[in-house]
């Protein structure tokens, strides 16, 4: 155990004063916002090792950690790990709101009655079937009614955790707000809230404005702001502080903290989307041929509509074998749990003795709530299938790698079973989402070994994905890239509000390191328009003059 005075952050990393301040916070709330590249993951990562390392989080208490998308959830719970090691971090429980709400559905099912009663193995789907299947935006209402309903409830929870993370909390909605306040609201627990009001583009899905203040008058929050961006050259900093001026005065980086001129920003106007598309990929070409850019390190953005903004771009990198992957239409399988658990296992069968893959495997399929003799129970028999699955593959008989993993694959399927699947996250209630999902990651492993005939080159492809990534703005957020190329800076593109365009922009811009295009074209042509869609397009004049020299 280390006294608080004497912590130091993991790994020696150097945090900003706030960070610091923030990481180290042992009696108040914090509403803390920071910009991109600010490094709030980080922090949290350095404060749930804080509090584990330094018993600030007693034994045999716990740290839950909320965020709004699954990615970061996962990314914060590995971060953790890597900062505190395996075993403080079994203390780290990292949901989404939906799986958080779904745990408190699952324990006390029974409080749920008359119309909303559900039976014990009820499902989580598109719709409402009576006592059958509940939607998922159904599941925070019904856990916040179980709050509601019963003290014992709100108590249990309150016992379990000293801390609280809410991650990304310039997207919370009112009914996600008022279940975080329906548990924590007057209680000792201390809560965290991180984000960035200047990135807040989930207004459409309800996310509140103004909940910063909110949250630090309901919970009396200390407020802080992160200002150091990490990430981006300074002339691309200045372009972000710019935009930051009509966002949120109050958070305008000090001219201190942009010193230099490096960075690229450049500004590329079109006659038409044919001319954009052929620039634009010789460009990229050069960029990794000539300049050594990895692939995996170039991003293409576009706000709305990426199957039309950049189709005669993706023709033109096809033509060209430049490895590209259009997000937009194949969402990130690497980081379905279901999908993980598949990959690290098929490099344990096929592969030399990989203890991170085969810890995954087994953290997986031994979740955090069960007790300990259940646990050892469910690993001891794992590992007897996986012996006797790894025997069949070590026969000389047996079909190779290139054509028995798909069997291989399926035998674990079944081993493991639906409701063992079902546990790894709760949109696998929905059998067809499950379904896909697997369905989804069988096809890109036939993809990668189209162009790597090695089985563990190819599932190692999911973690090294050397392709240029296509994605919406809102897709990008939290992502970062040597290189961005942002399409279609037009008035016909950000149609919408202009103060959630103003945010788009800015989130789109701040995903660049070193280099940022941005383009215009005078003229896009489509055989068949999409609604909203104009082949005359104009310039998108305020977006375009942030740019600073």
């Amino acid at each position: 155990m280390i006294k608080p005075d004497l912590w130091i952050p993991a790994n020696n990393l150097t945090l900003e004063p706030n960070a610091l301040t923030a990481a180290k916070e042992q009696h108040s709330s914090l509403a803390l916002t920071a910009g991109p590249g600010a490094g709030k993951t980080e922090m949290l990562a350095q404060k749930a090792d804080f509090l584990l390392q330094t018993g600030v989080c007693p034994y045999p208490k716990r740290i839950l950690a909320i965020s709004f998308k699954k990615d970061a959830s996962k990314n914060l719970k590995d971060r953790v790990q890597l900062r505190c090691g395996s075993n403080l971090s079994r203390r780290f429980d990292s949901f989404t709101f939906h799986a958080f709400a779904k745990r408190i559905i699952d324990k006390y099912r029974v409080l749920l009655t008359g119309l909303d009663e559900l039976e014990p193995n009820y499902s989580v789907g598109m719709n409402r079937i009576d006592k059958k299947q509940i939607d998922f935006d159904s599941l925070v209402p019904f856990a916040l009614q179980i709050i509601n309903t019963s003290n014992i409830v709100r108590k249990s929870i309150l016992q379990t955790y000293s801390d609280v993370f809410l991650d990304e909390f310039q997207d919370c909605t009112n009914t996600q707000y008022v279940l975080i306040k329906a548990i924590f609201y007057n209680s000792n627990i201390k809560l965290t809230a991180v984000g960035d009001t200047k990135q807040r583009i989930m207004g459409w899905a309800g996310a509140l404005d103004g909940i910063f203040l909110r949250f630090a008058g309901d919970f009396n929050a200390q407020p802080l702001n992160m200002y150091r961006n990490f990430r981006s050259k300074p002339k691309l900093l200045r372009l972000q502080n710019e935009i930051i001026r009509n966002l949120d005065p109050s958070s305008v980086m000090s001219e201190d903290l942009i010193v230099g001129n490096d960075g690229s920003i450049i500004h590329e106007s079109f006659n038409n989307s044919s001319d954009e598309a052929e620039h634009l990929s010789n460009l990229i070409q050069t960029w990794i041929i000539e300049e050594h850019i990895p692939p995996s390190d170039i991003a293409i953005l576009v706000s709305k509509q990426i199957e039309h903004y950049a189709f005669d771009l993706m023709t033109a990198l096809k033509a060209k074998e430049i490895p590209f992957r259009n997000e937009q239409s194949m969402q990130d399988i690497s980081t379905e749990p279901v999908a993980r658990l598949i990959i690290d296992y098929l490099l344990c069968l096929y592969g030399p003795r990989n203890p991170k893959a085969w810890t995954k495997v087994n953290e997986l399929l031994s979740p955090f709530d069960i007790d300990e003799q259940t646990r050892i129970s469910i690993i001891r028999n794992f590992n007897h299938f996986f012996k006797e699955q790894k025997k069949k593959f070590l026969t000389t008989d047996y079909q190779p790698p290139i054509k028995s993993w798909i069997n291989a694959n399926r035998a674990l399927l079944k081993y493991l079973g639906l409701s063992t699947l079902v546990a790894l996250s709760p949109e696998y209630e929905s059998k067809s989402y499950l379904i896909d999902v697997i369905e989804q990651l069988e096809n890109r492993i036939k993809d990668f070994l189209e162009q790597e005939a090695d089985l563990l080159k190819a599932l190692n492809s999911f973690d090294h994905d050397e392709t240029v990534k296509l994605l919406t703005i809102h897709k990008s957020k939290g992502l970062e890239f040597h290189s961005v190329i942002l399409l279609g800076i037009e008035n016909e593109t950000f149609w919408g509000k202009l103060e959630d365009e103003r945010s788009a922009f800015f989130v789109g811009v701040s995903r660049a390191k070193e280099r940022l295009i941005l383009t215009e074209s005078a003229e896009r042509l489509l055989d068949s328009p999409p609604y909203r869609w104009q082949t005359s397009r104009s310039t998108h004049d305020e977006f375009f003059n942030y740019r600073v020299e």
